[in-house]
């Protein structure tokens, strides 16, 4: 039986669950592992510069499999010169378990300006069947 899917609302940037009739939508599976895993907050590192000291995280995670990404540390970033490369490196590092548990052949993740105070991001899933699946999430990153 499929999971509730998640389901990217962009005009609240944010996650959200959708009701067919009177049931929650299921289905989906690979895209919300991918949205809890890029949009929920994982433990900063303790190299990791915080604005306000605050790690973040869950508190249920397991320190050998955290949850989410550290996208968050982007929301406070001023300059644009390693948010790209930094995006996706985040991405990748929250997604790595869904290669670890063999959902997932390889991800193609790329950090796209689209004004010069907006990042969006892509990631498509590649799929041990050959199949790909292409997600797209915007303003992962907006000046502020």
């Amino acid at each position: 039986m499929p999971d509730i899917s998640t389901v990217w609302d962009v005009q609240r940037m944010r996650g959200d669950w959708v009701l067919l009739g009177p049931t929650l939508q299921s289905g989906d599976d690979l895209q919300t592992a991918v949205l809890i895993s890029l949009f929920t907050d994982r433990l900063a590192l303790a190299s990791d510069p915080t604005p306000d000291g605050d790690r973040r995280g869950w508190w249920g995670d397991d320190p050998k499999y955290p949850i989410g990404s550290r996208l968050w540390l982007l929301d406070r970033v001023k300059g644009p010169q390693d948010v790209p490369q930094r995006a996706q490196d985040y991405a990748a590092e929250a997604l790595q378990w869904l290669i670890d548990d063999g959902a997932v052949a390889r991800f193609d993740i790329a950090a796209q300006w689209i004004t010069p105070d907006r990042l969006d991001l892509a990631v498509t899933a590649n799929r041990r069947d050959g199949s790909r699946v292409a997600m797209k999430f915007p303003n992962v990153w907006t000046r502020q």
